[in-house]
């Protein structure tokens, strides 16, 4: 029986790369704006007439109801042949997607799953916000019941993607009564509802792909509350089960590229004009070492995550094991790119790389999605029960 599945696994990962040997686009995707977004959602569309959208969905939801080992296939071969990450439509497809298949009504799941696989429609997610930062239970953006509609009020920050965004999975106080986990509610938000406000901010890396999203007396239909009102807090754990879980194994793939790209650059390289390489110098190669190591641990954790959830439905909080792992890991591996290409790392195109954008990028790992250090909270106490 295993020799039968290895076979199949072979032959779905053969189907699996050449699909994308003929398909990724060989354009660079653009970085702002409505190109961005076109690009995204075209890339996605492919995807979606080919069968190769929402692997992970349920069938009757439009999706695949692949395997988690064929997900892990697919994610695999995507890195290696260089296909665009999620971009714009990385929230839809990671997060609201899974979020709507699990606690939506039927309803919103006819609406919006469709457009999210075909590519139709961009979400945003609305959960940090300027006075709370990481502390998501702390949230004040409010909702006050109006016969069928909530009006809220309030703001949010670091929204990616905000401003080409159709629909935000937005989180709200709801009870004005409650403080802290209760009385929250997970709600659809349409991004084009009057009143609605978004301004762009210009991160370190020179893009503006975040933003702070302003809400001023914007009417929401009582219908598009997700999981029943005042029952956001539950929801929201599903949500950032799915972004902490295997979200990112894509990017841990890139990233274990990235180190084997260094190996190579170290090998060849020859900056003293004595015919020596960056990896002759023991300090070089050891922190090399240590840093292909560390991307080995991380696929072994990725694929300890992997096997745990085949046996619940959503991922657990060990999810923020591997995100906090990733994260840290990141921003190590591309300060060693900038330390070891020297003066030339500084250039905005070398070889194909645009280093100090991606050296600058490493780091909104370690804060989207909770920083580092409220990963460690989480790690102690859901995961090791350690008192608060």
């Amino acid at each position: 029986m295993q020799i039968i599945q290895s076979s199949l696994n072979d032959e779905f990962r053969d189907k699996v790369r050449a699909w994308l040997h003929s398909n990724v686009p060989k354009e660079q995707r653009p970085k702002r704006g409505r190109a961005m977004r076109e690009f995204d959602t075209q890339w996605q569309r492919t995807q979606f007439e080919a069968g190769w959208a929402g692997l992970a969905w349920p069938r009757e939801y439009g999706g695949q109801g692949f395997s988690l080992i064929q997900q892990m296939i697919w994610m695999q071969e995507y890195a290696l042949a260089g296909a665009p990450a999620g971009g714009a439509m990385f929230v839809a497809t990671t997060h609201a997607g899974p979020t709507l298949i699990t606690h939506g009504t039927e309803a919103q799941k006819a609406f919006h799953l469709p457009k999210i696989l075909s590519g139709e429609s961009v979400w945003c997610q609305g959960f940090s916000e300027p006075g709370a930062g990481s502390d998501l239970a702390g949230l004040s953006t409010k909702a006050q019941i109006d016969g069928e509609y909530l009006v809220i009020n309030g703001s949010k920050i670091w929204t990616s993607y905000a401003k080409v965004a159709d629909y935000q999975e937005l989180l709200v106080r709801t009870d004005p009564q409650s403080s802290r986990h209760k009385g929250i509610s997970w709600v659809i938000c349409d991004m084009h509802a009057p009143g609605i406000s978004v301004r762009p901010i210009m991160s370190m890396s020179g893009l503006d792909t975040f933003c702070e999203v302003f809400y001023d007396d914007v009417r929401i239909p009582l219908d598009r509350v997700v999981g029943e009102l005042n029952n956001g807090w539950r929801i929201a754990m599903t949500t950032l089960g799915f972004e902490r879980g295997t979200a990112t194994i894509a990017h841990q793939i890139e990233l274990s590229r990235t180190v084997d790209a260094l190996l190579e650059i170290a090998k060849k390289a020859d900056s003293s004009g004595t015919g020596e390489t960056p990896i002759d110098d023991t300090s070089v190669a050891a922190e090399l070492a240590v840093l292909r190591a560390e991307v080995a641990t991380l696929r072994s954790m990725t694929s300890l995550t992997i096997s745990r959830n085949l046996h619940q439905d959503v991922p657990g909080p060990e999810g923020a094991i591997v995100a906090l792992f990733f994260c840290e890991l990141a921003r190590r591996v591309y300060a060693m790119a900038i330390t070891l290409l020297g003066p030339i790392g500084l250039e905005r195109d070398t070889n194909g790389r645009d280093w100090p954008l991606e050296y600058l990028e490493a780091y909104k790992w370690a804060i989207g999605g909770g920083t580092s250090e409220i990963r460690r909270n989480l790690i102690a106490e859901r995961v090791l029960g350690l008192p608060k």
